[in-house]
């Protein structure tokens, strides 16, 4: 286990560098600038604030200032929010973002598992074909317009809920609703292609032949292996549902992450950009370190391997 821990943390140390190499490239090569507004600075004003955040420098130093500033765990000032450091926004908002990404997951988890457990169990019968018709269309509309329709159904016509906010509890249903059923579709197809290969095995027949009941065999003998796909799913789920949650946060006025990021994209905040994306990659490099622990759990052929 410290094997493998140590080891995908050294191997995570050339991958940040080049999420971070290509993400300054690619922002420093994009046309527009930070302070490029609709109502253009003077001359001087835009030189004198360029120097002051060092933009005025070659490209080669600006990148070497950048990496330095990275390794001491900084990431600079944001340029579209004065007086508010990368690091704050981040602290101030990501919470917010962690807790819609973990409603999602758990949505996703509490629908598409039994859906695929059912519909294997059922298979070859119209509820199968119900369940995973039901999964083929959470995984063919998008988050941008499973949104609105729920808005428009449960906010705007029945008024059960809060159109935009984040403040009280019932203000979580609909954003992690939204979030969540793209994946429940996905897990619902891995469950349950999880449970027929497992429901052919020999030790399955096994327990069917001493009498025990089709729930028992299903809950106690073959759902531990058959969530394994489900669980080597989780880790890329759980770093898109996190990360995936700025178009939720946009449409439902959520106080995350999201809107900052959409932001700092469209004014060209370079400093925001660079912290926001390499935050996200540090937690899906550390999302899928917890999913092959888990996974060597669950298997414990996949320590020897």
């Amino acid at each position: 286990m410290f094997n493998l821990i140590a080891r995908r943390l050294l191997q995570a140390i050339p991958t940040l560098w080049v999420v971070a190499t290509a993400t300054f490239l690619l922002l420093r090569l994009a046309p527009g600038g930070p302070f490029d507004d609709e109502k253009p600075l003077a001359p001087e004003i835009k030189e004198q604030i360029e120097a002051h955040y060092g933009l005025n420098l070659p490209l080669h130093e600006q990148y070497f200032a950048f990496l330095g500033n990275l390794l001491k765990g900084d990431f600079g000032p944001s340029y579209k929010y004065p007086g508010w450091d990368v690091q704050e926004i981040i602290a101030q908002a990501f919470p917010v973002s962690l807790e819609l990404g973990l409603w999602g997951l758990l949505i996703a988890l509490s629908v598409g598992i039994p859906i695929g457990t059912l519909a294997a169990i059922k298979h070859n019968t119209s509820t199968e074909t119900g369940l995973m018709g039901f999964a083929m269309v959470g995984i063919c509309l998008p988050s941008f317009v499973i949104g609105p329709i729920l808005l428009l159904i449960f906010s705007l016509t029945l008024n059960w809920f809060n159109p935009l906010g984040w403040s009280y509890a019932s203000d979580r249903v609909l954003p992690a609703v939204t979030l969540g059923l793209l994946y429940a579709a996905y897990i619902a197809r891995l469950a349950r292609s999880g449970m027929l290969d497992v429901l052919r095995h020999d030790y399955i027949r096994t327990a069917r032949a001493k009498g025990l009941a089709e729930r028992a065999v299903v809950i106690r003998h073959a759902l531990r292996t058959a969530l394994y796909p489900v669980v080597a799913y989780l880790g890329p789920a759980a770093a898109g549902l996190i990360s995936g949650s700025f178009v939720v946060e946009t449409i439902f006025f959520i106080p995350g992450l999201g809107p900052f990021f959409v932001n700092a994209a469209l004014n060209r905040d370079y400093q925001m950009v660079m912290g926001t994306v390499l935050f996200y990659a540090v937690l899906i490099i550390l999302f899928n370190l917890i999913v092959d622990i888990i996974q060597m759990w669950m298997n414990p052929r996949a320590r020897h391997d």
